[in-house]
């Protein structure tokens, strides 16, 4: 029987795991990766506000594995042969006839001082960590930032900042106390949150002009404090700072033969097989892949990639031709607690919408409608 090893367990895998029996693969499936739970961070975002607990958001993923004929192992990839088709692990080496990269990137930790700064997007413990210190603090200045790959400028994840940012306006006021604190938003670039249009950007910038966000943009940063960041524009002194910094692939790539792109992520076509092998493809943010420069590193762009890569594998196993491909797409609801700002792109079609109360249910309608497939 073929072997097909998927690694991770993120939204990428369990799509791919999905695809696969909807078309008919029955081929031995294993996956690899440290824990065997979905973390839903895409709802992290509710935790200071009380709207969700860290425990609604892991969900075990024993039942799915056995529903789904799927055989896990706990363990954290520290190389891999395409030539070869071998995974090694912490717990030993793995072969297989099909290969899925569904790890997830990382966040690159270059800046100095970084570390005195919260990075949203690391997990659930991130949010967990931020409310904590933001329900120690009387008052202050929070700073809430965002870069990008240099190397990769599309290799970023602004969406869930532009949510931070709004929600803890929202939450303020809510406790009576938003006159206490300033908040200011900070970004190397003149126009954050580009990838979401022209006309998304100009309603976030006036967003936060309504509300009396400050922004400072356009300078380059230097280092973050522990109560400071420091750009080439000046310093903003901080008592919480949130910076979600670019993206890379996994520190593991360094130890395999695959291409890599400028930013550090396995090179594919649009059909997720990695270049220049026949067996090894990738999904989701570990991927580096050709599209438009707006394409997201968002969970719905790696559902589509994981399905594709999925169906490819498939065709391969079922001697078929690999000739599924996946479409770019960026949709997202900007969620600010009790409202939700609309943003749609695929080709030139760009659609937004301003921030409305139904879309803020529609968020959380869709979280349930998500989860439900893996509780």
């Amino acid at each position: 029987m073929s072997q097909i090893v998927i690694l991770g367990s993120g939204f990428a895998a369990l799509s791919a795991i999905r695809e696969l029996r909807r078309q008919g693969s029955n081929a031995e499936t294993t996956v690899i990766s440290p824990r065997d739970e979905l973390h839903y961070v895409p709802s992290s975002i509710w935790i200071p506000a009380g709207v969700r607990k860290a425990e609604n958001l892991r969900l075990p993923l024993r039942r799915f594995f056995e529903r789904h004929n799927v055989k896990f192992i706990k363990a954290a990839v520290t190389g891999l042969s395409a030539a070869e088709k071998r995974i090694d692990t912490d717990a030993g080496p793995v072969t297989a006839d099909q290969i899925l990269i569904a790890t997830g990137g990382r966040f690159i930790r270059k800046l100095p001082g970084i570390e005195n700064a919260i990075i949203p997007c690391e997990g659930i413990a991130a949010a967990e960590a931020m409310t904590a210190k933001l329900a120690g603090l009387d008052g202050g200045t929070i700073a809430i930032g965002m870069a990008t790959n240099p190397n990769e400028p599309g290799a970023m994840r602004g969406g869930p900042m532009f949510e931070y940012l709004f929600i803890l306006d929202t939450l303020l006021r809510r406790q009576g106390r938003r006159d206490r604190f300033k908040l200011v938003f900070f970004s190397p670039s003149d126009r954050p949150g580009a990838r979401l249009g022209e006309k998304a950007v100009d309603g976030l910038l006036v967003e936060m002009k309504r509300r009396g966000i400050e922004t400072r943009l356009g300078h380059k940063m230097v280092r973050i404090d522990p109560d400071r960041v420091v750009t080439e524009g000046g310093e903003i002194p901080a008592d919480l700072i949130l910076f979600q910094p670019g993206m890379t692939g996994p520190a593991w790539l360094a130890q395999s033969d695959l291409p890599l792109s400028p930013g550090g992520m396995v090179r594919a076509d649009a059909g997720c097989r990695v270049e220049g092998t026949d067996a090894i493809w990738v999904a989701g943010d570990a991927g580096s892949y050709p599209g438009p420069d707006w394409m997201p590193k968002q969970a719905h762009q790696a559902d589509l990639q994981a399905k594709a890569a999925a169906a490819n594998i498939a065709a391969v196993l079922q001697g078929r031709s690999p000739d599924a491909t996946f479409v770019a797409e960026l949709i997202c609801i900007m969620d600010s607690l009790d409202k939700g700002m609309l943003v749609f792109r695929r080709g030139k079609l760009n659609i937004v919408l301003p921030a409305l109360r139904p879309l803020h249910w529609v968020k959380r309608m869709f979280e349930r409608h998500y989860l439900r497939a893996f509780r």
